[in-house]
């Protein structure tokens, strides 16, 4: 296969997110080059064993400009960027809300696309102490993404594939998904719900012990081992939950989720979030969804 994407160019590549996919790409078969603003952040990369590119000079002749900036500054970076890029290269965002949002650069024969890690899997098979500990993933855990790509054609979707799986590998799959239906994915399935539920049962066990006076690791033991078989009887239906079981959670329901909850699958209310999430007065999504 005679590849096309060969170029990387990683703005804001001393970041969180910057020095992750950097470690996965720096001893790639891709030539990357690493830009970043912040002179803090420019002394992480030096330390990594990597040279510092000026943006300027990389982004012209980059296949793939990889942004991995703040949500808030993707209108202004790429608004920098993108009239510097050739014809016929990807713009790669890592979060779909600015996006879906239309807040990023546009220029005809600028590709867009996005890639967000999915994370380790709780239901995944893990057999290493390196596996158990890594729980974002991009180092041991095998997880997957979730990626849009809806202009270019079927070889570049192919090769992006390939670099994806390398900046937050080990990947098992990628699964290709419209833009939207990202943002649907996060915030609203996600972060919205599932880690306003993680947080959400942080504070009932800080309640349990602070308020009930149940000791820390009675509380702890009690609710680690519950998220685990919750998870694998509703996901998995390893068993079924008993019927005492079955009466406490319609009582939870009631006592704590709205009725109308699942209003938030709404696309007024995914704009409404993302809007949020953006610090913007709206989306400006007319070709974006």
């Amino acid at each position: 296969m005679t590849y096309e994407l060969k170029k990387i160019a990683i703005v804001g590549a001393g970041g969180k997110m910057g020095m992750r996919i950097s470690n996965n790409l720096q001893h790639s078969r891709y030539n990357v080059a690493y830009c970043e603003n912040s002179p803090r952040a420019r002394e992480q990369i030096i330390a990594a064993g990597r040279e510092l590119a000026v943006t300027d000079e990389v982004v012209a002749h980059a296949d793939v400009v990889i942004l991995a900036v703040p949500d808030v500054a993707l209108e202004t970076v790429s608004g920098f960027v993108v009239p510097q890029m050739k014809n016929g290269a990807i713009l790669l965002t890592l979060d779909p809300a600015a996006s879906y949002a239309g807040l990023l650069a546009q220029r005809d024969g600028i590709h867009q696309a996005v890639a967000h890690p999915c994370h380790p899997s709780v239901f995944l098979e893990r057999t290493t102490k390196e596996e158990y500990a890594d729980a974002f993933g991009g180092n041991a855990a095998i997880q997957d993404v979730c990626a849009a790509f809806e202009s270019g054609n079927d070889k570049q979707r192919s090769e992006l594939a390939e670099i994806i799986g390398v900046m937050y590998g080990p990947v098992g799959e990628v699964h290709w998904v419209t833009v939207k239906q990202l943002a649907y994915l996060e915030p609203t399935l996600v972060e919205t719900v599932a880690c306003m539920v993680g947080s959400f049962m942080k504070e009932a066990l800080d309640e349990t012990i602070n308020r009930i006076g149940v000791p820390e690791a009675a509380a702890k033991a009690m609710l680690y081992g519950h998220i685990q078989i919750a998870l694998a009887v509703a996901f998995r239906s390893t068993n079924p939950f008993s019927d005492a079981c079955l009466i406490a959670i319609d009582y939870g329901r009631e006592q704590i989720i709205k009725p109308d909850w699942k209003k938030i699958f709404d696309e007024k209310e995914l704009d409404l979030i993302i809007a949020r999430m953006l610090k913007i007065d709206a989306v400006r999504k007319a070709d974006a969804a």
